[in-house]
């Protein structure tokens, strides 16, 4: 059960990014977004940001997926990690690979289940998850992965992001739809 409950009715503040939200999700509010309707403002603001995110052109969605699969492991989002299989699994990941994930930095030194570049996300969104700092040794393979400063960034905008996402979820407790 959540903190607080989910915003379901829509003044006229909330409405048009209620709206806004609809349209970027194929029509329906997640149990996430009834709870950022709370603040219109920052609904608004998150839905822009997180559209951009998701939108990442200078990674694959797989890698963006893995990323995010890997920090709700690693901060026990489940709601996040419901979310995010089935896009990972959609975009070429494998079942193995999100078993694997139920102990992130094991799975970033697994050379049988994930390949480089696939070890180098999960090792950033370890050590960004848990220390918030990187060490140089990861950071020169991401950079090795993903070479154009345009993808590094990108992938640690998606780890930094999806941090925020499962801190909030976990610490309101915000529950996966029916």
């Amino acid at each position: 059960m959540p903190s607080i409950g989910y915003r379901d009715d829509y003044d006229a503040d909330a409405e048009p990014i209620a709206a806004a939200i609809r349209a970027r999700r194929g029509g329906r509010l997640l149990n996430l977004d009834r709870m950022l309707l709370h603040s219109p403002g920052i609904a608004a603001g998150w839905n822009a940001l997180m559209g951009q995110v998701r939108a990442s052109p200078a990674i694959s969605p797989r890698h963006r997926e893995l990323a995010i699969c890997a920090v709700a492991r690693i901060n026990g989002a489940d709601y996040e990690f419901h979310h995010h299989r089935g896009p990972f699994l959609d975009a070429g990941g494998r079942q193995a690979q999100l078993d694997a994930l139920d102990d992130v930095a094991k799975a970033a030194a697994n050379h049988i289940v994930f390949d480089e570049a696939e070890r180098a996300v999960l090792a950033l969104a370890c050590e960004s998850s848990r220390h918030v700092g990187i060490d140089a040794e990861t950071m020169d393979a991401v950079r090795l992965h993903f070479p154009e400063p345009a993808a590094t960034f990108e992938l640690m905008m998606v780890v930094a992001s999806y941090n925020m996402v499962s801190r909030l979820l976990v610490g309101l407790g915000i529950e996966p739809e029916n």
